[in-house]
Parts: structure tokens; C-alpha cells; sequence
């Protein structure tokens, strides 16, 4: 799932999502951090909150089964580009196909997925908040040895803007079961298509 498909509440959420998915080891501290830093980024810009909602297990269905076939249709598409009409209408197509009332509808339920996974530790899996996985991340470029000064301070910098900035907290909270349930293909699905 790429950005600019929905550049506006996507953005917190995607952002947050590639950040904490990705196990960190000291060497890939530094890409996590500049992942982390679109939040911070998209701060000023204020972001209309994510509309929460109770999820239910046909709708992360849906979107792991609309998976494969949006980023075919957002591939195409050049970077940070809105969707022409016939994009549009291919994934309000492939939203519907899967279960969902509207592409609008399919960006909500992943919005909200994107909240729970943005408070998961990526090594233990766990739903620890995603003020802790901003402070654990903070924690490993303070000791990465290999990332330049100049680097570590850009890092920390936007790292400590995010922690300012944190993901809304997360309403529903059987959210957090079902996203548990799912979490390794949520976490393929999601995390991939950040990390190019």
C-alpha cells in the first residue's frame, strides 16, 4: 500500500504502521527512524483523526484478500500522484470485489488497522502502545555505534517529534485481538510496500 494513495489520514497511520513493523537491529536504526519521521512531518499539516471503528475479522480478511490486487493498480501509478478516474474506479472496484461498501470505506479499515499495528513491539509481537515503540526506537539509535553523529541527531530529532506527536489512541480495543490474530500477514502485507 502506497502514501499517496490516501495522502491525508493514511499518512499517520502507514507511517506509524512501516516504522513499527520492521524488527530493528542496531544497523537499521537509522531506517527505521527516517521512516518514523513522516509523522513529525505530517504534523503541521494536521491531520483529520482516523474515524475508529470496531473492526471485525471479514473486514482484515477483506484487506489482506485486496491486498495483492491495490498495489497492483498503486504500482502504476507515479509517486505522491493522486489516483486518475480510472485508477480510482479500478480500486473502488477491487474495494467492493473484497467486501468493503467503498475504496473510502477499505481506506478506513486499514487506517484503523495501521493505529493498532503502530503500537506493536515488531520483536515480541505484542501490543505495547505506540509510545513505547517510539521510545524503543529512540533507545536503539542512542546506541547504534555504526550511525554517524550527524545522523543519530536528525534521527533523535524527528524520533522525539513523533513521541510529541503519538498516534491516537486506539478505542476499540478487541482491535488489538484481531489484529494480533493476523498480526505476521498484516505485518507482510503492510510492511512491504514502505520498505522499498
Amino acid at each position: 500500500m502506497r502514501e499517496f494513495v490516501r495522502p491525508v489520514a493514511a499518512a499517520l497511520s502507514i507511517a506509524c504502521l512501516a516504522a513499527s513493523m520492521t524488527i530493528v537491529s542496531n544497523s537499521d536504526a537509522l531506517a527505521q527512524a527516517k521512516q518514523q519521521m513522516a509523522p513529525a512531518q505530517a504534523a503541521p499539516q494536521e491531520l483529520p483523526p482516523v474515524k475508529q471503528l470496531a473492526l471485525t475479522e471479514k473486514q482484515i480478511q477483506g484487506v489482506l484478500a485486496a491486498s495483492k490486487d491495490m498495489d497492483a493498480i498503486t504500482e502504476k501509478l507515479p509517486e505522491n500522484a493522486q489516483p486518475d478516474a480510472k485508477a480510482t474506479a479500478q480500486l473502488e472496484a477491487v474495494a467492493k470485489r473484497n467486501g468493503f461498501a467503498s475504496y473510502d470505506d477499505y481506506n478506513n479499515v486499514t487506517d484503523n488497522i495501521g493505529l493498532v499495528i503502530a503500537g506493536f513491539d515488531p520483536v515480541s509481537k505484542k501490543y505495547v502502545g505506540n509510545e513505547a515503540v517510539i521510545k524503543s526506537q529512540i533507545a536503539q539509535v542512542q546506541a547504534d555505534k555504526k550511525m554517524s553523529a550527524k545522523d543519530k541527531k536528525d534521527a533523535l530529532a524527528d524520533l522525539n517529534d513523533a513521541l510529541k506527536n503519538p498516534a491516537p489512541a486506539v478505542q476499540n480495543k478487541g482491535n488489538i485481538d484481531l489484529v494480533t490474530k493476523y498480526y505476521d500477514q498484516l505485518a507482510a502485507l503492510m510492511g512491504s510496500g514502505d520498505q522499498q
